[in-house]
């Protein structure tokens, strides 16, 4: 069924929570774009990471024609080496990434872009599911069936991420093509919501009576539980596009993006030395989510277990060498040595500065006195299972010689012999 008489309409809202003294989140929402992306980053400038990040990708609010999906792709890049070279230039900001959830409409279907554990939901008569896959530790161990969905929202390193835009070359986002139906609503949050609230209770606030009213509740839902993070929602809702206007009252009726969060403020960059987070004596009280998000200093045993992972590593490769190097040594095969027929221990081949064959004992059979054939076996080398092995192949090839004429001795003619006489027997003369 085509989508052509769909049209999306949106809002967005934020609130830096009850426990944060900025807000690192950025949304923003039109009518062809919903975006979220939550800032992170130890003593770096996680503000800045998703403001920069939102700036560059809206841009392609503005495209409308080509692939969304291939559109959504490179302006998703373009951010993340816009935070590369923003790092690049200030190492106060290193460790500043954000989480980025995305949503391009091109008027038939929503070209999708994930990274990091920011979520999309999708509420459909009735039904919230959850279209993203969270790019967490937790969440791994939830696809490894070691722990339940449930145990997954109180383990205690749920926010670890393993992948968010970092302003590296090994980044990695999800993309995929969605098709919307009338009737759809579409939620984008930061883990300050998913972290705080239910689906249950989700689900009911995605449902009231309006996406502003909606937005609304899941805000508040957020503060009640706790409101530890910046919690951010960007909703989009499927609507027919001749009923767009119907409701006036409703915030995004004049059509204007809503730009909210860190993006909004347009933070500056960091500039000067930072404090580092892992540093004991610091005067400070670190922020437990940015400590999480924090890149790891280099551990002072780091180097130690790596010198100690390579002496395993040589012990065992030269354990393994000695072991093989033993077993040649119980090998015996017939060659030649100095023209001789030759028993040999080892195997017939050698390796760069080891010598794997030794002369046990050379016999007196001439390799040139034997028939061609065997001549070639022996210069080729003749395999024995043991040392008594060889011993018969070269007591063999003793039979097999071929005697040399020139060097066979002429018969000397026989000389007769006198018979003694009988006694009283004479000759005659």
């Amino acid at each position: 069924m085509s989508n052509t008489g769909l049209a999306l309409r949106y809002t967005a809202l934020t609130d830096v929570g009850l426990r944060r003294s900025n807000n690192q989140d950025s949304g923003y929402a039109s009518s062809h774009l919903l975006l979220l992306a939550d800032g992170m980053g130890g003593a770096a400038a996680g503000d800045l990471a998703s403001s920069e990040a939102v700036t560059i990708i809206r841009a392609v609010d503005d495209d409308r024609g080509g692939d969304a999906l291939t559109h959504l792709n490179d302006a998703v890049d373009a951010a993340n080496r816009r935070l590369g070279d923003l790092i690049q230039a200030d190492p106060a900001v290193e460790g500043m990434g954000t989480t980025i959830e995305a949503m391009l409409w091109d008027g038939e279907k929503f070209a999708v872009g994930h990274v990091g554990d920011s979520r999309a939901y999708r509420l459909r008569e009735g039904r919230l599911t959850q279209l993203s896959a969270d790019h967490t530790f937790v969440q791994s161990l939830v696809d490894e069936g070691r722990i339940t969905r449930e145990e997954a929202r109180h383990h205690p390193h749920r926010s670890l991420l393993l992948r968010a835009m970092l302003g590296r070359d090994d980044f990695e986002a999800d993309y995929s093509w969605l098709q919307p139906q009338l009737g759809d609503r579409y939620l984008l949050c930061s883990d300050g919501l998913s972290d705080m609230v239910e689906d249950e209770a989700i689900t009911r606030a995605l449902a009231s009576a309006s996406i502003d009213v909606a937005a609304t509740e899941l805000v508040r839902l957020a503060l009640e539980g706790g409101g530890a993070d910046n919690v951010t929602v960007v909703i989009g809702e499927m609507v027919a596009a001749d009923t767009l206007d119907e409701e006036s009252e409703l915030a995004c009726a004049d059509g204007v993006p809503q730009l909210v969060g860190a993006a909004a403020e347009s933070p500056q960059p960091r500039r000067g030395a930072t404090v580092d987070v892992h540093d004991s004596t610091a005067s400070f009280s670190a922020d437990p989510e940015e400590l999480r998000y924090a890149p790891l200093a280099p551990s002072r045993w780091r180097f130690a277990r790596w010198g100690a992972a390579l002496v395993v590593l040589l012990v065992a490769v030269g354990a393994a060498g000695w072991y093989a190097y033993q077993w040649t040594q119980d090998q015996y095969f017939v060659s030649e040595s100095d023209g001789s027929v030759a028993i040999y221990r080892g195997v017939d081949a050698d390796l760069p500065f080891i010598t794997l064959r030794h002369l046990e004992s050379t016999s007196d059979v001439e390799v040139d006195s034997l028939p061609s054939f065997q001549q070639g076996q022996i210069r080729d080398g003749i395999e024995a299972t043991d040392l008594a092995d060889a011993e018969q192949i070269v007591r063999d090839l003793r039979e097999d010689v071929v005697p040399d004429p020139t060097t066979t001795p002429t018969p000397t003619p026989a000389v007769p012999t006198e018979t003694p006489l009988a006694p009283g027997t004479t000759v005659a003369p």
